[in-house]
């Protein structure tokens, strides 16, 4: 009887700390599937002030609220420092990588390096190419050229006109897309004329305004309007405008919806920008770096084709909105920016005009 009593009690001690052992591997593998760090690789703080103030605190934010452990660091224009901060990243142990690379060679090195550690990588932003991301997470770049064309061309009319560019880096595949989605609505306005397109080296704006002022000279003063890619370009433009007395007479475009360039808007000095609500893009890239991180597929939208590479890119590609005068408010009642910012001195009564009301 004892003897029985004793196999029957082993049984039972073997069940349950089989049970356990189940349990534990579950909770572990649970545990392990939640468990990961991000690091985040932004590329400078000269392009545009988004970086720092919008995507840093929007992906903390993020990633925090998720229980998922991040390292965000700013590559401040240096490709040496982007491979350093990364190389950096890899030996700390991360195990998802979300960058927004100065070029694409350098990015390309990194997200090679990352697949050979076993790390997934997500291009932010802007498309590596001939990179190996796994995952692309962006606004559709093409349409933001678009709006920004639709925007001149709804500023300008359909009058003869002279139009310049004065496109993003040439090292960044979104200037391109940008350029090519302008060029989309521009060139098809039969009375409309590029005089005169330029790249403007690592987006900096000291370079556009030189570019600008060469092509104003170049032309005698003749353009009737100009796309700038971004609104740090924008007013670059609108200072050799100013400075020639015939800012607020030729529109021009921007991009990222800046305090600065919703200002110039505000002021009659700059005719549109493209609004890319960063926090939904901020979202969407945290989303699917948290999925990775858990080991699951990430959920997906579209394809972007990178033509270096020769290949299709899984991709969340999200929807621009184009700002007027008569839609900035848009901008400050999403969060983007703050009224107290915008409306500061003399533009306190140009966001009362246009129904922005500082708290």
């Amino acid at each position: 009887m004892r003897k029985g009593i004793l196999s029957l009690m082993a049984l039972t001690t073997a069940a349950a700390l089989s049970l356990t052992a189940c349990g534990d591997d579950g909770n572990d593998s649970g545990g392990d599937a939640a468990k990961g760090k991000v690091g985040v690789i932004l590329p400078d703080t000269a392009s545009s002030p988004r970086w720092e103030n919008f995507d840093r605190p929007y992906l903390e934010q993020a990633f925090k609220a998720a229980g998922i452990e991040s390292d965000i660091q700013n590559a401040e224009g240096s490709a040496q420092r982007f491979q350093t901060i990364a190389d950096q990243m890899l030996t700390s142990g991360v195990t998802v990588m979300l960058i927004t690379g100065l070029d694409s060679n350098s990015a390309a090195a990194v997200q090679r390096k990352a697949q050979a550690q076993g790390v997934k990588t997500i291009d932010y932003d802007r498309l590596t190419l001939g990179g190996v991301a796994d995952y692309y997470v962006s606004f559709d770049n093409v349409k933001v050229g678009e709006e920004m064309g639709k925007g001149l061309q709804k500023c300008l009319g359909d009058k003869a006109s002279n139009i310049v560019y004065l496109n993003g880096s040439p090292t960044d595949n979104n200037a391109t897309l940008f350029a090519k989605g302008a060029h989309n609505i521009l060139d098809k306005v039969t009375n409309y004329k590029k005089v005169a397109e330029q790249p403007v080296p690592d987006w900096e704006a000291e370079k556009a305004a030189t570019l600008f002022e060469q092509m104003w000279t170049e032309q005698h003063g003749k353009i009737d309007g100009v796309v700038a890619a971004n609104d740090n370009l924008g007013n670059a433009v609108v200072s050799i405008l100013k400075k020639n007395k015939r800012a607020g007479d030729i529109p021009v475009t921007g991009q990222d919806a800046t305090v600065q360039g919703l200002q110039n808007i505000l002021d009659g000095n700059q005719c549109m920008t493209v609004y890319k609500p960063t926090k939904q893009e901020a979202d969407a890239a945290a989303k699917l770096a948290i999925s990775l991180i858990k080991g699951e597929k990430g959920e997906t939208t579209a394809t972007e084709n990178d033509p270096v590479g020769k290949r299709d890119v899984p991709s969340v590609l999200l929807n621009p909105i184009g700002i007027f005068k008569d839609n900035v408010k848009q901008v400050v009642d999403d969060g983007s920016v703050k009224a107290a910012d915008l409306c500061k001195g003399a533009y306190a009564a140009k966001c009362e005009a246009a129904g922005i009301t500082v708290q």
